[in-house]
């Protein structure tokens, strides 16, 4: 699989004194070009469809988190270990990095995947986030890979016909029950959010009767500094057994 970006390399340079009066001809042009190169190099190139690829109508990006149970965990450390994985333009890519990727059924620990549109981290405090929330559903052990791949599939495909609401889906594996979610950006919409849980229930064919929770990335954030993992383990209400 091609690498979807070019390497990135540090910005060193730093402010120089083009003026001082002992520099020469050469060692300012030297200085210069030290400047611009990182400029350069560290633009990432944009992620596009391959050629007779099937474009997506978002580009998103998959990303993986895993951390030590038991340990607190503050935003600022949640976001330096939580990576990004990839990004992808098409059908065609989606695969290609879906396809060599572990299935949620075989994670160990407490692990999540995430994803989410190109540009949105799977945050509450990002700023597509902020006002919005998510749907929440805990599973039974056996059942996250299935159900994972149908919401992404749907998300995808753009099944949830609204708009440019959806900002993302993540699949939480814990010891005792898996957890999903899907992330909106406007909590106060209740049209959409309806909109998204009967899509939700349709596309994962869950039972009329389960039990499913919307929460507030506001509610989140004011409950406590704990990571999205915990945050699942910690207010989610259990459905029933699907």
């Amino acid at each position: 699989m091609n690498n979807k970006f070019d390497a990135l390399k540090d910005d060193d340079s730093g402010d120089h004194d083009q003026n001082e009066e002992n520099n020469t001809q050469k060692d300012s042009e030297k200085e210069k070009n030290d400047r611009e190169k990182p400029q350069s190099t560290t633009k990432r190139k944009a992620v596009v469809p391959g050629p007779a690829e099937h474009p997506l109508q978002y580009n998103y990006t998959f990303w993986y988190s895993r951390r030590t149970p038991g340990r607190p965990t503050s935003s600022q450390s949640y976001e330096q270990n939580i990576k990004q994985i990839g990004t992808f333009a098409s059908v065609e890519q989606f695969w290609r990095f879906y396809s060599h990727m572990v299935r949620p059924g075989d994670l160990t620990g407490h692990s999540d995947f995430h994803l989410f549109k190109e540009g949105i981290k799977p945050m509450w405090e990002d700023d597509a986030n902020k006002n919005g929330g998510k749907w929440i559903i805990r599973l039974r052990k056996g059942l996250a890979s299935r159900c994972w791949e149908n919401l992404i599939l749907a998300m995808l495909g753009e099944q949830f016909m609204v708009g440019e609401e959806i900002c993302g889906a993540v699949v939480s594996v814990r010891f005792q029950e898996d957890i999903i979610s899907i992330w909106n950006k406007t909590a106060s919409d209740q049209a959409t959010t309806a909109r998204i849980r009967d899509t939700l229930r349709r596309v994962l064919n869950l039972p009329p009767n389960t039990i499913m929770e919307y929460k507030t990335h506001t509610d989140s954030i004011n409950g406590n500094n704990l990571s999205v993992g915990d945050q699942f383990t910690e207010y989610l209400i259990a459905t029933q057994t699907l």
